[in-house]
């Protein structure tokens, strides 16, 4: 029941009724034996196992509202973790959500971020659906998320099973959501350097491609277990950028890595600094997959080169010195 002095906020409302609200927005998940309205929810595990895992966004290091709808907010949070799971060569099958924002916060927000947690299920990966989850109060508007998945009888594909003279493979783009946010902090932001959200509808309607990667990300969760099936002996998600990210899979395997620069080039947006945004740029939640030397490469993936040994990443055999995204380098915890 809503509350007498309903204002349309969540402190207006209460909790309750922002539940009913919420809940009769979110997907029902096709393996979900109890869904939402009980202390927990029961979640069949047709193999005995899951793979799980865990991503929270926090209004400014994660997000900027003045640049992210509602929508967006949901969208990303989902294909975060749902390509977490496919990166382990599982299906996505269901979807904790934790939410803490202020009390006047609209509830037409609220609304926003579970269209578009369903919209990124059905589009990204069918049959998943929230199961359950949690409403808090707090100073910033905090999302957390917990996905689970199916490894269908399989082995999980882990970082660490890679060897030398294997092909080094990715699905979906690189660079995109780098260029993205680059794009959003020099010209999606007023006179002061505030985040402006008429300046970033104007850019995200020049360049869908490129702010659509960064702030609604539509990563190929099927290709996980297409590569899982093509005998991948090493996967992970590309969320922190190639460089980053490849030598996460070099640590892992005991193995180097050697790329093509012009099969990475061909990922990236055509610009000047297109490799360099492919191997530093974030948040494209690409996939990235060793598999064994002359394997068939699954529909989605492109070659852009070797296992070889040592443990160095290489670009045409020169040393690479990029990194990329560490939540923790520079931050203040200003939102600035």
């Amino acid at each position: 029941m809503e509350r007498s002095g309903d204002d349309g906020t969540l402190g207006g409302l209460g909790e309750l009724a922002v539940l009913e609200r919420i809940t009769r927005r979110l997907p029902a998940a096709q393996g979900a034996l109890l869904g939402p309205g009980d202390d927990a929810a029961v979640v069949a595990a047709p193999d005995g196992r899951f793979v799980t895992t865990t991503d929270l966004m926090v209004h400014g290091p994660d997000f900027r509202l003045a640049w992210s709808s509602g929508h967006d907010l949901g969208w990303k949070i989902a294909a975060a973790n749902l390509a977490d799971v496919a990166a382990m060569g599982a299906v996505p099958s269901g979807l904790l959500v934790g939410l803490a924002a202020p009390t006047s916060t609209p509830i037409a927000l609220l609304e926003a971020i579970a269209d578009g947690l369903r919209d990124a299920c059905e589009a990204l990966a069918p049959g998943c659906g929230v199961v359950g989850g949690d409403l808090s109060a707090s100073a910033s508007l905090t999302l957390a998320v917990t996905a689970f998945g199916d490894l269908e009888g399989r082995a999980p594909v882990r970082r660490d099973g890679a060897s030398p003279g294997q092909v080094v493979a990715v699905a979906g783009p690189l660079g995109r959501a780098a260029l993205g946010l680059r794009l959003l902090f020099s010209e999606g932001v007023d006179g002061s350097g505030e985040p402006d959200a008429a300046l970033a509808s104007r850019l995200r309607e020049r360049h869908p491609s490129w702010v659509g990667a960064q702030l609604a990300p539509q990563p190929p969760i099927a290709a996980g277990r297409a590569a899982a099936l093509a005998g991948a002996t090493a996967m992970l998600d590309l969320s922190d950028g190639l460089a980053l990210d490849a030598r996460r899979v070099i640590r892992a395997s005991g193995v180097g890595i050697d790329l093509a620069a012009a099969a990475v080039r061909a990922l990236a947006p055509q610009v000047a600094d297109g490799l360099e945004l492919a191997l530093a740029g974030g948040e494209d939640h690409s996939l990235l997959a060793v598999l064994p030397d002359g394997a068939e490469l699954p529909h989605g993936f492109t070659r852009i080169g070797r296992t070889v040994p040592g443990d160095e990443l290489t670009v045409d055999g020169a040393p690479v010195d990029l990194s990329g995204w560490d939540p923790y380098a520079g931050w203040d915890g200003g939102v600035g």
